[in-house]
């Protein structure tokens, strides 16, 4: 008999809000939590598997941005965005105590608290997009749609040119 897969937070909150999904896992290198190892492991394009990072702005406090693993933020974009002058990353030590979550596993799905979040308008040149079960190892795919209405995203080019 197959052992039964633990739930996560993040698929929990989707079972409750009956959004469809599926979960994935690969083994994850402790050198390299980035989202194109992610999505070299699974086999996907680097583009449809986003990462989610966590800031800081100037006037507003954290901010949540997601965009397409392989990219890098555009800061100036995200701070004029998300209402702020700047925004910077913040400290890996303080990811768990702001989200609940660790660094490779942060879903924007399930933080301890709604903060405002941003997801890169590439996200709707796929069909579904895969992002953290919030917890190393795993990820969970489904539709842009979905998970902008579940937690409220907002839509905006983010990534540097």
């Amino acid at each position: 008999m197959a052992k039964k897969e633990k739930k996560t937070n993040v698929m929990r909150i989707l079972d409750k809000e009956k959004i469809s999904y599926e979960t994935k896992s690969y083994d994850y290198d402790e050198d390299d939590l980035s989202g194109v190892h992610a999505a070299a492991e699974l086999g996907y394009d680097p583009d449809m598997v986003f990462k989610t990072i966590v800031t800081h702005g100037d006037k507003t406090g954290p901010v949540v941005f997601c965009l397409p693993s392989e990219k890098e933020i555009d800061l100036k974009a995200a701070a004029r965005v998300s209402g702020n002058k700047s925004v910077e990353m913040i400290h890996v030590k303080e990811l768990p105590g702001l989200t609940g979550y660790l660094r490779g596993g942060c879903s924007p799905i399930g933080m301890k608290k709604a903060f405002p979040t941003f997801i890169d308008e590439s996200c709707h040149h796929h069909a579904a997009i895969s992002i953290s079960a919030g917890q190393r190892g795993r990820q969970v795919v489904l539709s842009p749609d979905d998970l902008i209405s579940l937690i409220g995203a907002k839509m905006a080019d983010l990534t540097a040119k």
